[in-house]
């Protein structure tokens, strides 16, 4: 969330950008909110210190009445007062989670048919294999198996197909590694504290994406990056430590909710699959450096794979709560011949570290909110897509790029 002060001193910028996202947001009721959280607040403090100051007045001695009936009051009043501000301070965290995070300056502006070709690599392929019809004819996909054990849209990756998987993982992971990113596996569970604070409000609530577990205080993660956020939740960092720099490892679910129009065929949108997540924490003068260094680490992967890709910067209309500024790459499908999304990157700036306390301690010794960036490596699922794509030969194997011969046993082909 947004630091009220820094709403209050920012208000045109805070009520442009959340209408840009295109969250409806009473943004003067947040104000009013705050106003009377705090007024409450001091009155109460003042009646707790009278009710103190009365209550030393009884010891050591029979009081008057007088001051029984003032302490009763004061007592009844207090017991009002406090239910009073429990209410206004829930209504006004509510309020306050709902404003989205501001955009940069160079953020295209209007919906996502707006978002601006900032970069493109690669020769475009003029065919290509379809992914779920030859995954099928090589028995390397059973979505009816799936479907039958937990429903629609899961499924099994069999033989050299699973195989593949693990090869773009431990691709992806040496990657990573050369820059510097620490691996670490994560909960597939978070609380709500934590889902919440990473900032994934959604528009309308029948855009919920994630899977709550029922008597529980929990939900199935969406991206390694919600778990990975609550890693340092309630910490204080010293600057010399940052920027830390995290590989997460997990599997992702999604409902798909409002997906409706969006590109389903195969696997390339699922309710489940397997993620390699980039996460930094770190200064908020270094958030737009390590930006450009997550997007060139996912490029790298793409180039390194050969399968030609473009850079996408993400208008403010398609841009999430968290998000000050977001690319996305998307590959380029021979077979649909348009671009798909493949992974993304997202400077959130301060919005989610400060939904759950985590901040840096200065040289100096002043405490201040860092900043928060995620980026996927490789998300399997849709990277198998885009492999069989541009590598599978229709009715005979598939051609082992390059960079996954290591991970496969040196073999040429699958």
């Amino acid at each position: 969330m947004l630091d009220v002060k820094f709403i209050r001193e920012n208000l045109d910028l805070v009520e442009k950008s959340a209408k840009e996202k295109g969250y409806k947001i009473n943004i003067q009721g947040v104000l009013k909110l705050d106003d009377d959280r705090k007024a409450q607040l001091v009155r109460v403090e003042e009646l707790r210190r009278e009710r103190n100051e009365i209550a030393a007045k009884m010891k050591g001695g029979k009081p008057e009445q007088s001051l029984i009936d003032q302490g009763k009051k004061v007592k009844e009043e207090l017991a009002g007062l406090e239910e009073k501000l429990t209410k206004t301070e829930a209504e006004y965290t509510a309020a306050l989670k709902s404003v989205p995070n501001i955009i940069f300056d160079d953020v295209p502006l209007g919906g996502e048919e707006d978002s601006v070709e900032i970069k493109a690599w690669g020769e475009k392929k003029e065919s290509g294999v379809d992914h779920l019809e030859y995954a099928l004819s090589r028995d390397w996909v059973d979505f009816e198996r799936g479907a039958k054990v937990a429903g629609a849209k899961f499924y099994y990756i069999k033989n050299e197909l699973a195989l593949l998987e693990n090869a773009l993982l431990q691709f992806g992971m040496k990657k990573v590694f050369e820059k510097g990113f620490n691996y670490i596996t994560v909960p597939d569970l978070v609380s709500s504290k934590v889902l919440e604070g990473t900032g994934f409000n959604p528009r309308t609530s029948d855009q919920s994406d994630e899977y709550f577990i029922e008597g529980e205080d929990l939900a199935l993660i969406a991206t390694a990056e919600i778990a990975l956020t609550g890693y340092h939740m309630g910490e204080i960092i010293d600057e010399k430590d940052l920027p830390l720099l995290y590989a997460g490892y997990s599997a992702c679910f999604r409902k798909e909710a409002g997906s409706a129009g969006k590109h389903t065929r195969g696997l390339f949108r699922v309710h489940q699959f397997n993620k390699l997540e980039m996460y930094v924490f770190c200064t908020p003068e270094q958030s737009k450096e390590m930006h450009e260094m997550i997007l060139a680490t996912e490029e790298e992967i793409w180039q390194e794979l050969n399968i030609p890709y473009r850079v996408i910067n993400i208008a403010a209309g398609d841009l999430g709560a968290p998000a000050a500024k977001k690319y996305d790459v998307e590959y380029w499908s021979p077979v649909d011949q348009c671009y798909r999304e493949l992974t993304s990157c997202s400077n959130c700036t301060d919005f989610q570290a400060r939904n759950l306390s985590i901040r840096v301690r200065r040289e100096d010794g002043k405490v201040e909110t860092l900043h928060t960036l995620n980026g996927t490596a490789v998300s399997l699922a849709r990277t198998m897509v885009a492999v069989i794509e541009n590598y599978a030969k229709a009715g005979g194997k598939l051609t082992v790029p390059e960079v996954l011969k290591p991970y496969l046993n040196n073999k040429e082909e699958l």
